[in-house]
C-alpha cells in the first residue's frame, strides 16, 4: 500500500516553501523533501542505536551529495558519475552542519548522520538554504535527540531594499548575500558576503532575516507534532559530579598558576598535558575507563577556570584586556619570483599569502549544479600540521581549508577591479605558517598586502578580525581577537572582515542556543574598532598598491577585433594562434565578443603580437596603398597578398603605365609591389591597381581610368568577365582559412587557444 505523504507549506518572502514527508526513505530516522519553485532538496537523518566507544566528542556527520540529474545533466567525468564533492557541495554541507551541531545534547556520543541530495534545480532559486531547512525538519521528526528546530533564509539588498529568499536574477543586483540560521529566539549561524555594508545596515538585515524565518519554524514544529517519532533514550557520557568536583579542587590552583605565567601556546599546552596525565594517574591508576573520566573532568576544570577568569576577573590567557589586539607585524615581497607576497603575523598566528596573475583563460571553470560561471578571483587556504606544532599525514584540502578559503575570497572580491579595468585572473594562496586563533582573518590581511605588493589596483584595503564570547546566564563579555583556546572554550567565533567603509564578509558560529541583537551589536562595534587598528598596521607597511605591476607579472593588453575575424586568428585547429604565440613568446586568449587578450612579460613581445593580430584582422580600405607580395600569376593579371591571408587582383591593364603583352613582363612570383585598393565588391573580391600608384592618382582617378576593354582577362573589376576572373576573385575576395577554418575547425574551442576565457 502506498504510504501517506504529508505536505506542509510556509510562506517566506512571498514564496511558498513546501515540506513533504512520509513517501520517501521510510527506513531513515527522518526524511524530508523541501521545495521552492522547482528546486528540491532531500534530507535523511539517522542515529546509531549505541554509543561509539572511546571518544570524547559528539560524532555528527553532514554530507551533501550533488546530483547532476537535478539539473538535467550527465556528469562530465570518464565514468559519467559523480566523483568527489565539488567545493560548492562541501560549502553547503558545512553551512548545514554549523547551525545543527550546537543543539545536540553535549553528552551524546551516538553517531548521527545527515545526508542531503539535490533532487531538482531550477534557474531561479538557490538550493543551499533548503539544505538547512530540510535537515532541521528531518532531525525534528526523527528519533534522534535534538533541541531544534532551526530555520534558515537568505537575505539580499536590491536597490536599497532588503529582500528575503532572492532569486539568482535578483542577486545579480544585490550588494548583500546574507545567509543566516536560527531558532525562534535567536540567531545561530551567519555566512555573509557584502559590498562594504555599514554595521547598522548589517544589523537590520540580520533582524529582518531572523523575523522572516519564523514561518519555517512554525511548520517544522507542526511536523514534529503530527508525524514525529519518540526521541530515543541514550546513554549520556558525563562525568560523575563528585569526580568533577574532586578533580577541580585538586587542579584549580595549579591551573591558575599555569595561566598566570602568560605562557606561549605550545608551552602552555605542554604544561596542561603534563598536569592532565599526572592527575589521571593519581586518581585512576591503570583503569582505562576511569582515566577517560578523569581526563574529561580535567577538561571541564580547564574550561571552568578559563571562563571564570575572563567573565569574573577580565583576565585572558595571554594577559590582554578584553578588547586588546595581539602584537602585529607585516612584510611584503618575501618571494622574488611570485607576482606578489604578503606576510601577516598577529601574535602566534602567521599567514604568508602569495599572489599569481594570469590571463582570462586561467579563470576557474565552475562545473557545479548552480554555479557555471568562470571565477577570475580564486583564493586557496592551506593549514599544514606544523602550523600548530603537530605531526599528521597530509590528506589534501580539508573541509576547513575550503571553508576558510571561501571566506577570505568573499572578503576580498568586492575590492577587486572589474575585468574591463584589470583583465587578469587572480589566484591567491594563503599558507598558514603558525596558528593560534583567527588564521582565516590573518589570510584576509595577508592577501591585502599581497595584492598591493603585486600592484593590483584594489578599491580599498581589507582587514579582518575574529570576535569571541563568554556567556553564563545573562552575563557575557565579548572578546576581541580571540586565541585558539578562547575559541575552543568560548561560546562564539564571529569573524568580521571589511574596509574602512563597511563590511565585506561575516561568518559566525556559536556553541550555545543563540545570541541576541545586543551581543551582535557589541560584537560588530568592537570588530570595527579592531579592524581600523589592524588596517593602520597594514597601511604602515604598504600605504597603497604599487603604481606598476611587479617585473615578473605578465602585461596584458586588450585588442578588439571584428567577431567574424576570430576564425582567422585561430586558424584551422588552432594552427594560427599557436604559431602567433610561439613567434611572439606571448599567451593569447580570445573572447567570443572579439576581445583578444595578449599577455607577455615584456612590452616588445606584446607589441609584436598586437601588430600581427591587427595585420590579420585589418580590413582593406578603398583608396589605401599597400605593399604586398605576388602570390599567383594568371594570364589576365596578378594576385597580390596585401595583408596576411588576404589578396586581391591587379588586372593586366593596371600593372603598368603603358600597355603590356603579358603579366610576366612586369612581375614575377614572389615580387613585392605597391598597389592601391580601387574596388571591393559585395562578395569581398578586391580590385587592385599598380598603375594608380605609379601615376599618383586619387581613388576617383584610379576608378575612372580602370576601364579595361577586350583582350583576354578584361572585364569588370574583380575579373568576373571570364572563368579566370571568377576563380581569381574567389581566391582574392575572402581571407584564407576564413569561415570554415575559423568557425568549423578553429571555432571557439578553448583547447586551441580561442573562445571564451576559462
Amino acid at each position: 500500500m502506498k504510504p501517506e505523504n504529508k505536505v506542509y507549506t510556509a510562506a517566506v518572502g512571498g514564496k511558498e516553501m513546501t515540506f513533504e514527508t512520509g513517501r520517501l526513505a521510510l527506513q531513515a530516522g527522518g526524511a524530508v523533501t523541501v521545495r521552492i519553485g522547482e528546486t528540491m532538496m532531500f534530507a535523511a537523518a539517522s542515529i546509531s542505536p549505541s554509543i561509539r566507544p572511546g571518544i570524547d566528542f559528539f560524532p555528527l556527520t553532514v554530507d551533501y551529495e550533488e546530483r547532476m540529474y537535478a539539473g538535467g545533466r550527465i556528469p562530465g567525468s570518464f565514468f559519467r558519475r559523480e566523483g568527489r564533492p565539488t567545493e560548492e557541495a562541501i560549502l553547503i554541507a558545512r553551512l548545514t552542519d554549523r547551525p545543527l551541531r550546537p543543539l545536540f545534547p553535549k553528552d551524546l556520543r551516538n553517531d548521527v548522520q545527515v545526508i542531503l541530495y539535490s533532487f531538482s534545480i531550477d534557474d531561479e532559486n538557490p538550493i543551499d538554504i533548503l539544505g538547512v531547512n530540510a535537515a532541521s525538519a528531518a532531525l525534528m521528526i526523527s528519533d534522534a535527540p535534538w533541541n531544534g528546530p532551526v530555520a534558515a533564509v537568505r537575505v539580499g539588498r536590491v536597490n536599497g531594499e532588503l529582500v528575503v529568499m532572492p532569486t539568482f536574477q535578483e542577486m545579480e543586483h544585490s550588494d548583500l548575500d546574507l545567509r543566516l540560521a536560527g531558532t525562534r529566539e535567536a540567531i545561530l549561524m551567519v555566512e555573509c558576503g557584502a559590498n562594504e555594508i555599514p554595521e547598522d545596515v548589517m544589523l537590520a538585515a540580520l533582524e529582518f532575516g531572523h523575523q522572516a524565518m519564523q514561518p519555517i519554524i512554525d511548520v517544522i514544529v507542526q511536523m514534529r507534532a503530527d508525524v514525529g517519532k519518540p526521541k530515543m533514550e541514550y546513554t549520556p557520557f558525563k562525568v560523575e559530579p563528585d569526580l568533577a568536583k574532586k578533580v577541580y579542587n585538586q587542579v584549580a590552583a595549579l591551573l591558575d598558576d599555569i595561566f598566570d605565567k602568560g605562557m606561549m601556546k605550545g608551552e602552555r599546552n605542554t604544561a596542561l598535558d603534563d598536569l592532565r596525565a599526572k592527575i589521571a594517574t593519581d586518581l585512576a591508576g591503570d583503569d582505562a575507563e576511569m582515566k577517560l573520566q578523569v581526563a574529561e573532568a580535567f577538561d571541564v576544570a580547564v574550561r571552568t577556570s578559563v571562563r571564570s577568569r575572563i567573565l569574573e576577573r577580565n583576565i585572558r590567557l595571554d594577559g590582554r584586556g578584553l578588547t586588546d589586539i595581539r602584537p602585529i607585524w607585516c612584510e611584503v615581497g618575501l618571494s622574488p619570483r611570485a607576482h606578489g607576497s604578503g606576510l601577516f603575523t598577529r601574535g602566534e598566528t602567521q599567514v604568508l599569502t602569495l599572489a599569481t596573475l594570469g590571463t582570462p583563460k586561467d579563470a576557474q571553470e565552475m562545473d557545479s549544479l548552480q554555479n557555471t560561471e568562470d571565477k577570475r578571483y580564486i583564493h586557496h587556504y592551506n593549514f599544514p600540521p606544523f602550523s600548530t606544532g603537530e605531526v599528521k599525514a597530509l590528506r589534501g584540502s580539508s573541509r576547513r581549508d575550503i571553508g576558510h578559503g571561501a571566506l577570505a575570497e568573499r572578503a576580498l572580491v568586492p575590492v577587486i577591479p572589474p575585468m574591463e579595468e584589470f583583465p587578469y585572473t587572480l589566484r591567491l594562496v594563503s599558507e598558514v605558517l603558525g596558528s593560534n586563533g583567527s588564521s582565516s582573518m590573518a589570510s584576509v590581511c595577508g592577501s591585502t598586502l599581497a595584492l598591493m605588493d603585486t600592484g593590483v589596483p584594489i578599491k580599498s584595503p581589507v582587514a579582518g578580525v575574529a570576535m569571541g564570547l563568554i556567556k553564563e546566564s545573562e552575563r557575557f563579555v565579548v572578546l576581541t581577537d580571540i586565541l585558539g583556546a578562547e575559541d575552543h572554550l568560548g561560546d562564539m567565533d564571529f569573524k568580521v572582515a571589511g574596509t574602512a567603509k563597511g563590511i565585506t564578509a561575516l561568518q559566525m558560529d556559536i556553541k550555545i542556543a543563540g545570541i541576541t541583537s545586543q551581543i551582535l551589536t557589541q560584537a560588530l562595534a568592537q570588530a570595527r574598532t579592531a579592524r581600523m587598528s589592524i588596517m593602520e598596521k597594514i597601511l604602515a607597511v604598504m600605504p597603497q598598491p604599487r603604481p606598476e605591476l611587479k617585473p615578473h607579472v605578465p602585461r596584458v593588453i586588450v585588442v578588439k577585433i571584428p567577431v567574424d575575424k576570430i576564425g582567422a586568428i585561430i586558424g584551422p585547429g588552432g594552427k594560427n594562434i599557436r604559431a602567433l604565440q610561439e613567434q611572439t613568446n606571448t599567451k593569447i586568449d580570445i573572447d567570443e565578443d572579439g576581445s583578444v587578450y595578449i599577455a607577455a612579460t615584456d612590452a616588445e613581445s606584446s607589441r609584436k603580437a598586437q601588430d600581427m593580430i591587427e595585420g590579420i584582422t585589418e580590413v582593406p580600405v578603398l583608396g589605401r596603398i599597400y605593399t604586398g607580395k605576388v602570390v599567383r600569376i594568371e594570364s589576365f593579371g596578378a594576385f597580390v597578398e596585401i595583408m596576411p591571408n588576404i589578396d586581391g587582383m591587379v588586372h593586366i591593364s593596371q600593372l603598368d603605365s603603358v600597355r603590356i603583352n603579358q603579366v610576366e613582363d612586369v612581375v614575377s612570383l614572389g615580387d613585392e609591389i605597391t598597389v592601391m585598393v580601387t574596388g571591393i565588391d559585395p562578395s569581398g573580391k578586391i580590385r587592385l591597381s599598380r598603375q594608380a600608384v605609379l601615376e599618383g592618382w586619387s581613388l576617383e582617378e584610379a576608378v575612372a581610368n580602370d576601364r579595361p576593354t577586350g583582350g583576354k582577362g578584361g572585364g569588370r573589376p574583380g575579373g568576373n568577365n571570364n572563368r579566370g576572373g571568377d576563380r581569381g576573385g574567389d581566391r582574392g575576395g575572402r581571407p584564407q582559412g576564413g569561415d570554415r577554418g575559423g568557425r568549423e575547425r578553429g571555432g571557439f574551442d578553448r583547447r586551441s587557444g580561442g573562445g571564451k576565457p576559462r
